[in-house]
Parts: C-alpha cells; sequence; structure tokens
C-alpha cells in the first residue's frame, strides 16, 4: 500500500535532534562535500533598493508540480533575512564564462559591489535577474524549514529565462570546471 498524504500529517518545521553515533570533524566533512560537483549558482534578493546575493552551490530541484527549487541559505545573512520579508528570491545558474560573477558573490567583493560584476536586469517581481545565466528564475517562497544554521527556502518557479547555448559553470575540489574538465 502506498501512502498518501490523507495517511499522515507532515510538520511545519524540521526540528533537527542530535546524532546517535559521532559524527565526522569539519575537515572530513568538508573534503567529502567538495569531492561533489555542483553548478554555481548567485541566490539575489531585492527589498526596496537594497539588493544582496551570495553564491551558492546548495539548490535543488524540489517538484515539478508545483515547479519547484529548494536553496540553503545561512540563517544569520541579511540574504535570508530579506528572502523571509519579501518572500521572493532569484537564481542564476552561472555559465562557464561567467566565473567572475561566482567569484565576486562568494565574498571576493564587498556586498555593496557585487552587482557591479555581470550584467543585471530585474524581474517584473523587482529581484535581480543575471542576464547571459544558463538558467535565471524568479521563485516566490512558497514554504520555509529552519535546520539550526540554515534555511530551507522552497521558492515556486514564477519566472525563467534558459540558454541552451550556454555550458554550465561546475564547483569541485575547491576549483571552477566546464563540462570539458577544469578551467
Amino acid at each position: 500500500m502506498t501512502a498518501t498524504m490523507a495517511d499522515f500529517e507532515l510538520p511545519d518545521t524540521m526540528k533537527l535532534h542530535p546524532p546517535r553515533n559521532p559524527v565526522v570533524g569539519n575537515a572530513e566533512f568538508r573534503a567529502a562535500m567538495a569531492a561533489m560537483a555542483s553548478t554555481v549558482s548567485v541566490v539575489t534578493a531585492r527589498q526596496g533598493q537594497e539588493v544582496v546575493g551570495r553564491t551558492v552551490t546548495s539548490m535543488l530541484s524540489l517538484s515539478m508540480t508545483p515547479p519547484t527549487i529548494l536553496i540553503s541559505i545561512d540563517i544569520m545573512s541579511r540574504l535570508a533575512d530579506i528572502i523571509a520579508k519579501t518572500n521572493g528570491f532569484s537564481l542564476a545558474l552561472l555559465a562557464d564564462d561567467q566565473q567572475a560573477v561566482g567569484n565576486a558573490f562568494a565574498g571576493g567583493l564587498p556586498a555593496a559591489e557585487r552587482f557591479s560584476v555581470g550584467d543585471w536586469s530585474r524581474w517584473p517581481s523587482g529581484h535581480p535577474m543575471l542576464l547571459g545565466a544558463i538558467t535565471a528564475l524568479d521563485c516566490e517562497v512558497i514554504g520555509a524549514i529552519e535546520t539550526g544554521t540554515h534555511v530551507l527556502f522552497a521558492g515556486a518557479i514564477i519566472e525563467a529565462e534558459t540558454t541552451t547555448s550556454r555550458s554550465p559553470l561546475l564547483w569541485q575540489r575547491h576549483h571552477y570546471h566546464g563540462l570539458g574538465g577544469l578551467d
């Protein structure tokens, strides 16, 4: 018998409990996660005249109905605060020639200067839109889960632009890569 939503009730939050067994150390965790290749993305949001953004690799497709992605953002960040207050964010999957954008939003530039790198426009929602990305999405927050240090935001995709002629920028083992290998 398969479970249906009528069979159980889902909680509004995901309370994490301490593990029963010892966990790996920070160095082991970082080494294990560095082995994973991820598309480099930039998450951005706007509230009034303030625009903020951060490079992330913690993003995944969540569901097709409704079309939804999941992002993980540091709970103490200004970005998480603005996403929560505006109930929205945008995401750009970087193309393999957009390393400078990835670096700027990963802390290579002060927050106030990050949008000087890349070609930016705005979605109808007002959130920033990176032109030239392989995919750019504008999202409405439809759910959030606090996990202690981060917030997982579920964003329903309300606008999408995709360029099929470009290749993604990947991050693996602390370096950028293209689909053809190390850049």
